[in-house]
This record gives C-alpha cells, sequence and structure tokens, in this order.
C-alpha cells in the first residue's frame, strides 16, 4: 500500500464498507465490484471455509468477512498481483479489525494463495 490516500485502497474501503453493510440488510445501490463479489459468494465462503475451517462464516466478525470476501475474490479472479492483494487486506485489517485480524486474515488469504497458486510464493 502506497498510502491511504491512494485510490485503490480508496476504492477498496469502500467495498469494504458496502460488504459490512450488505451482511446486516440488503443495500439500494452497490457498486460493480460490490456487485460482483456478491454473485460470487457461494465460491468465496467456500475457500474461506476451508481455509478457516474452525470459523463457520456465520461466526466471523462481519468486517472481517468483509475483507475476506474482497481478497478472495480479488485473489480468484487473477487480475491483480496475489502480494498486493494480501498486503492490501493486511492493511485493512489493521484499519478496521481488531488486534487478531491482521493475522487472521493474513493466514486466510495465505492457504487460498497457496491453493490458488501451487508452487509458487508470494
Amino acid at each position: 500500500m502506497k498510502s491511504s490516500t491512494d485510490p485503490r485502497h480508496q476504492k477498496r474501503r469502500d467495498v469494504i464498507k458496502q460488504l459490512f453493510a450488505e451482511s446486516f440488510t440488503k443495500q439500494a445501490s452497490k457498486t460493480a465490484l460490490v456487485k460482483k463479489v456478491l454473485d460470487n459468494l457461494g465460491a468465496i465462503d467456500d475457500k474461506i471455509q476451508r481455509a478457516a475451517p474452525t470459523w463457520p462464516i456465520d461466526k466471523l466478525n462481519k468486517i472481517d468477512l468483509a475483507i475476506l470476501r474482497l481478497a478472495v475474490y480479488e485473489l480468484l479472479e487473477k487480475t491483480t498481483p496475489p502480494k498486493v492483494i494480501i498486503d492490501e487486506a493486511v492493511e485493512l485489517a489493521k484499519e478496521y479489525g481488531g488486534e487478531t485480524t491482521p493475522s487472521f486474515i493474513n493466514g486466510v488469504l495465505g492457504f487460498v494463495y497457496d491453493e490458488l497458486y501451487p508452487n509458487k510464493q508470494v
């Protein structure tokens, strides 16, 4: 992450906020990226569940889940370098999550990365 004012970071912040709000009630307006994440929720949540089997999706902290859903979607899309995605997710976790959130996010995304990119290192 270059800085908190980086437009890409701001965009991810906005998406996280929308996904967080969506976890409580359906939102009237959604950005295209939020719609894409929500359209792929089954596959995304499956990846998260396999990466963190002791944490059922419905028991995860809602902000942690929003960060993970965006990051896993981006990893599945394979249009942004995985290192950037994981670094951004950890930074968002530091901003919005609890004390252990960054390490949890990093661990889950590391597992998903290994699954999607076997034999590669970040």
